[in-house]
């Protein structure tokens, strides 16, 4: 099947593609926030430098892996691994893990939907008002929004890797640099916005503590698409001749930028509106600041630009929401409907078809598990509090399993694959590369330090999202 296996057209039609996957709404609101509560431009330093010196290793490591076994992650380790368990074990997890993040992501995307249709529609007053958001997800004409939303993934992927995820990558990531930029724009020109910005880059170090250090590293991390099977499925649709070195480089620059960028949107908007602003009042949550408190900041913003113009602010910025968060879906369903392609060699259509059942199902439960369906809103308990479908999904396959599967392609490298062959895939494409410093770092740090950190990581998320108890 690898004969035939499609590969992307251009450079930077992988770097658009990759850069939409990494590039969602945590970029948008999350980054932002963390990094003004967590010590300013001292939090970007470290961010950076987590991006630098641990996120890109692996991110070759995964990309060089799909190239060479030019399959998605579960036969990639498979075939790479000689049929070994536990090794197969490992792309059953990088394979399973997109798909249960595609369930929470698409109930997010769905909101977001819906709150740009209503932002479309002039309903801004409402949006904002008291409650809004609790009887917004407690309707059931959210169904409506989903299969809005199915449809036009479905449009996207059912395209495939050229003439799908490449093109809609080369139309969607500029619309949403464009409208970043513009916003941004907006945003500086109101009355006391600079305040948000000396906030967002004044470094702090004083707040720098063993937690804000986690934090920035699982941003990192997160925000690269790292241990999602992600980079090795788009890694597998590289050609021979490509240089995977210098395109890893462009996304984790790419995907920062967009982040960093995004601060300029965030932070000035809040102080704009509301100048005596405590960054520590702010919500950690990026779905609240989304649904909850922008509506409320550009409500405000239409005293001083009327409601029209504030509208239009509030519609462009849900867009761009909505953008980020359907170029991250589409790389995320990506991976489990090309693994089930692979093991059932059926076709795009067909996998697609099945996917898209089972993720609506799932999707289902989990959007009705805020209320509209008691059984599933108290789910389980642990960590001494009830938790929903939707929480248990969350918890366990974005905070959890992500930087366990990171850890996985990191021994796999070592053990298994071995530092001498990500070399040598990594140097088709860019000869420098076997003997430059970038090669002896990430042959060192990706079979040393990066999987003890990594295992920390994973471990101390364990023990805080599920026994309360945190190392750090």
């Amino acid at each position: 099947m690898s004969a035939s296996r499609e590969h992307f057209s251009s450079k930077i039609g992988f770097i658009l593609a990759a850069a939409g996957s990494a590039v969602g709404i945590g970029n948008l609101v999350g980054f932002p926030v963390a990094a003004t509560k967590n010590g300013g431009g001292a939090f970007l330093l470290i961010y950076a430098l987590f991006v630098a010196f641990i996120c890109l290793p692996v991110m070759l490591a995964e990309m060089g892996l799909g190239r060479r076994a030019q399959h998605s992650p579960y036969k990639a380790y498979s075939e790479l691994g000689q049929g070994l368990k536990r090794w197969r074990i490992a792309g059953l997890l990088a394979t399973i893990t997109p798909f249960m993040i595609a369930v929470f992501y698409m109930v997010i995307t769905v909101w977001i939907f819906g709150y740009l249709v209503q932002s479309l529609l002039g309903n801004l007053d409402a949006l904002a008002s008291e409650g809004f958001f609790t009887n917004f997800v407690n309707d059931y004409d959210f169904i409506w929004y989903l299969v809005g939303v199915t449809i036009i993934i479905n449009f996207i992927l059912v395209g495939g890797v050229r003439k799908g995820i490449e093109r809609a990558s080369k139309i969607l990531m500029p619309t949403l640099f464009l409208m970043l930029i513009l916003l941004v724009i907006f945003v500086l020109t109101l009355d006391n916005a600079w305040a948000g910005v000396k906030f967002y880059l004044v470094p702090d170090f004083s707040q720098i503590n063993g937690s804000v250090i986690n934090g920035a590293l699982a941003q990192a991390f997160f925000s690269l698409s790292l241990g999602m099977g992600i980079l090795i499925t788009y890694g597998s649709y590289f050609r021979r001749s490509d240089d995977i070195v210098t395109s890893g480089k462009l996304v984790a620059v790419t995907d920062t930028a967009v982040a960093f960028i995004a601060g300029l949107m965030t932070l000035p908007a809040i102080f704009a509106i509301y100048p005596d602003t405590n960054p520590d009042s702010l919500s950690d949550s990026s779905v609240s600041m989304i649904f909850s408190f922008f509506p409320n900041i550009f409500l405000a913003l239409s005293e001083s630009v009327g409601y029209l113009a504030a509208s239009v602010a509030a519609t462009i910025f849900f867009l761009l929401a909505f953008v980020a968060a359907i170029t991250s879906l589409v790389s995320i369903i990506e991976v489990p409907t090309s693994s089930l392609m692979e093991k059932r060699d059926i076709s795009r259509k067909k996998a697609l078809l099945i996917m898209g059942i089972a993720i609506t199902v799932l999707t289902l439960i989990a959007a009705t598990s805020f209320g509209l369906v008691p059984w599933f809103t108290a789910f389980t308990h642990y960590a001494g509090v009830d938790k929903s479908v939707f929480d248990v999904i969350y918890d366990v396959f974005y905070d959890t399993i992500l930087p366990l599967n990171g850890l996985l392609i990191c021994l796999f490298v070592r053990f298994r694959w071995k530092r001498s062959q990500l070399t040598a895939e990594l140097s088709e494409g860019n000869q420098a590369y076997a003997t430059s410093w970038l090669e002896k770092y990430v042959s060192f740090a990706i079979g040393t330090f990066i999987p003890l950190i990594l295992a920390v990581v994973f471990i101390n998320t364990v023990l805080t999202k599920f026994f309360a108890i945190s190392l750090i």
